[in-house]
């Protein structure tokens, strides 16, 4: 079971919720790390409470629709 950690950005739509990753990865040729940023719509089955800016872990699951492919574990921090 893949998961990730990251922050809610949107609870706009009905029962999903727009969660922002952010890693880092090196350059291959000047070795610098930089920052990279994707954006996952993550299932929120209850429509449960989450703010802008929570921290959540999602897990990856069969297609929900046609962009919707993860499902919220659980809340890790309140905003």
């Amino acid at each position: 079971m893949i998961s990730k950690k990251g922050n809610v950005t949107s609870t706009k739509q009905d029962k999903t919720i727009t969660v922002t990753v952010h890693t880092s990865k090196k350059h291959p040729k000047y070795l610098k790390r930089f920052r990279v940023s994707k954006k996952f719509y993550a299932h929120n089955p209850e429509n449960k409470k989450f703010e802008i800016g929570d921290e959540v872990t999602i897990y990856e699951t069969k297609p929900l629709s046609k962009l919707k492919r993860w499902t919220i574990i659980k809340p890790v921090n309140k905003a």
